[in-house]
């Protein structure tokens, strides 16, 4: 049985349509998956259980429109996330779990890249894997409109296996590496759920998973 915990949903972006999302493309697995869903809160107790793999798909703000704007990731937090996976976890920064994170903070330096910005306007965003990487087949390409996400990439550092264009730019779509005694991915597609449930995009999260559990 695998564990996994997942985070996801925000203001912005749609629990249901990221849980769908993770639903669907682990349903074409061959592995026994569980999936914990749990609030920010609730991760400090989630990961002392030590599960496989933990997924973010939710944004550092808790409310972006009003004045006073409140976030979650504690130093405390972002500490026992590092350790979780310097001790052998895993770590999926998916879309907005790449988004308003302190960039001098320990969970960004760990992470190796952030979230700059997007384009006001959605666009065709083509997405194409990176020759030669561990997470999904050079041959990877696909086109939804989305976000585009722009992003700071460490990528001395990291191992880039997607790209993204647009007429807005090209920017790193999607990176591995590992961390410790454990492993980190990012992924930066998708905002929208036609995009989140692109057959294609599908496998590509798949893949991004698989790498994460499997030893």
């Amino acid at each position: 049985m695998v564990r996994l915990a997942a985070v996801l949903g925000d203001y912005y972006h749609s629990y249901e349509w990221a849980k769908q999302t993770l639903e669907t493309a682990l349903s074409e697995g061959k592995q026994d998956v569980h999936i914990d869903y749990c609030q920010p809160e609730q991760l400090i107790e989630v990961l002392r259980t030590k599960p496989d793999a933990v997924i973010l798909f939710k944004e550092n703000r808790y409310n972006p429109v009003d004045e006073n704007v409140e976030t979650w990731m504690t130093e405390e937090l972002s500490l026992l996330i590092t350790n979780y996976v310097e001790n052998g976890g895993s770590w999926l920064a998916w879309h907005s779990g790449l988004a308003s994170y302190p960039v001098e903070g320990v969970y960004v330096k760990m992470l190796k890249g952030s979230f700059l910005y997007h384009p006001e306007k959605q666009q065709i965003v083509q997405y194409k894997a990176s020759e030669g990487n561990a997470v999904v087949p050079s041959s990877t390409s696909f086109e939804i409109v989305d976000e585009h996400y722009f992003v700071h990439c460490d990528k001395e550092n990291t191992n880039v296996f997607l790209v993204s264009e647009s007429i807005d730019g090209q920017s790193e779509a999607g990176w591995f590496h590992r961390y410790g005694e454990g492993k980190v991915c990012c992924l930066t597609p998708a905002h929208n759920k036609d995009g989140l449930l692109n057959e294609n995009f599908l496998i590509v999260l798949r893949n991004c998973l698989n790498w994460l559990i499997l030893k």
